[in-house]
């Protein structure tokens, strides 16, 4: 959904959101992304911090290593409706551009697998290292695309704990070439995805998932 706040506006991703109107110091990666975009006194800006908070303001102040924002208005942007997807650990670049799309699209939980087809990719992304990149890029996604929530980003697990771990109030579902189409079946609500790797699932860990409820 295209918000009406983002034209014209640099949004920034802050660890820090003030409770109140006022004036802020950038830092951090924030702090360096607004110094690389030459941002000036009055420029519009965005902040936010990746649980809903969103934060808008002005360039009060702009030096060579220093920033401050004017903050003029806060709110509270609710949750999005539950989207978890069950992602296959991959390639790293086919991870990264699947985690930018998930936080465009709202996704709200992000679980990667490593499924049986997944062992003879090379160059997998995982492990924490890869986590921060996972969220980093995530960050920027909701920067460019108007957003306010963060998935929630999990650790790699066995694929029956991450089945285990949707809740049962979801509808959940396993994308496989052999079912019936999606729309077809899914309505309104929390709803979670089993997206499998490069070649699909084994038999086994779709028969996993159907007894799991899937």
């Amino acid at each position: 959904m295209e918000r009406r706040d983002r034209a014209g506006l640099a949004s920034f991703f802050v660890e820090t959101m003030p409770e109140t109107d006022g004036v802020l110091d950038l830092e951090g990666e924030a702090l360096q992304h607004a110094l690389v975009r030459r941002l000036r006194a009055t420029d519009r800006v965005r902040l936010l911090d990746g649980a809903g908070r969103v934060a808008l303001g002005s360039v009060a102040e702009a030096g060579k290593k220093s920033m401050r924002v004017s903050v003029q208005s806060i709110r509270q942007d609710p949750r999005p409706v539950a989207l978890e997807v069950i992602v296959p650990v991959a390639a790293k670049d086919r991870m990264l551009w699947t985690a930018e799309k998930c936080a465009e699209l709202q996704v709200t939980a992000w679980r990667p697998v490593v499924f049986a087809r997944s062992r003879s990719v090379e160059g997998r992304g995982e492990g924490d290292r890869f986590s921060e990149r996972v969220v980093a890029r995530m960050r920027s996604a909701i920067e460019q695309s108007g957003g306010a929530w963060l998935p929630e980003v999990h650790p790699v697990t066995p694929f029956t704990s991450a089945l285990a771990a949707v809740s049962t109030d979801s509808q959940r579902f396993v994308l496989d070439a052999s079912g019936t189409a999606l729309a077809a079946q899914v309505h309104s609500g929390p709803a979670a995805l089993v997206v499998g790797p490069e070649g699909g699932l084994e038999s086994q860990e779709l028969d996993e998932a159907l007894a799991a409820g899937y």
